[in-house]
């Protein structure tokens, strides 16, 4: 049931993004990631990927975001993470579209004070002070306009 949920969600996000194909500017899309389940760490970067070719077929530019907190953290853990390759490869042909990994730094702080050990992120994800609450609100400050998908 929570899968058909986030599936249903990341459906109407695609179908909100491609809505506004063609008008020439740059799109925008911010995914998050709350959950330790390779099927919806997969599940979204299968969407960055068909919104990367849409756009991409299109000539078109997309920035897309995807950021990770709570438990989703472990998408971007080095000593974790079910999709380190995905990510290796997505970040690497991107070009001219752009995909940025955010983690969140208080989870992550988190997590190392509860295991005892310096949690390592994969190169490919940036650390970020406060993982969705920083990375939503920033957009929204700078004007920049944003589809959303939520997979909690």
């Amino acid at each position: 049931m929570k899968f058909a949920r986030i599936l249903a969600i990341a459906a109407a996000l695609v179908a909100a993004a491609l809505a506004h194909a063609g008008d020439g500017k740059t799109h925008r899309v911010a995914f998050h990631v709350d959950q330790n389940d390779p099927a919806v760490m997969n599940l979204v970067l299968n969407n960055v990927s068909n919104l990367m070719e849409y756009y991409q077929d299109k000539g078109e530019q997309v920035q897309i975001e995807v950021v990770a907190y709570g438990p989703g953290l472990h998408m971007f853990r080095e000593d974790t993470s079910p999709v380190k390759d995905r990510l290796k490869h997505l970040s690497s042909g991107t070009f001219p579209s752009t995909v940025k990994f955010s983690a969140c730094g208080n989870t992550q702080k988190g997590m190392e004070k509860r295991e005892g050990h310096a949690i390592p992120i994969v190169p490919e994800a940036t650390s970020i002070s406060v993982g969705w609450s920083v990375a939503v609100p920033r957009r929204v400050r700078l004007g920049r306009p944003f589809s959303e998908v939520s997979t909690g």
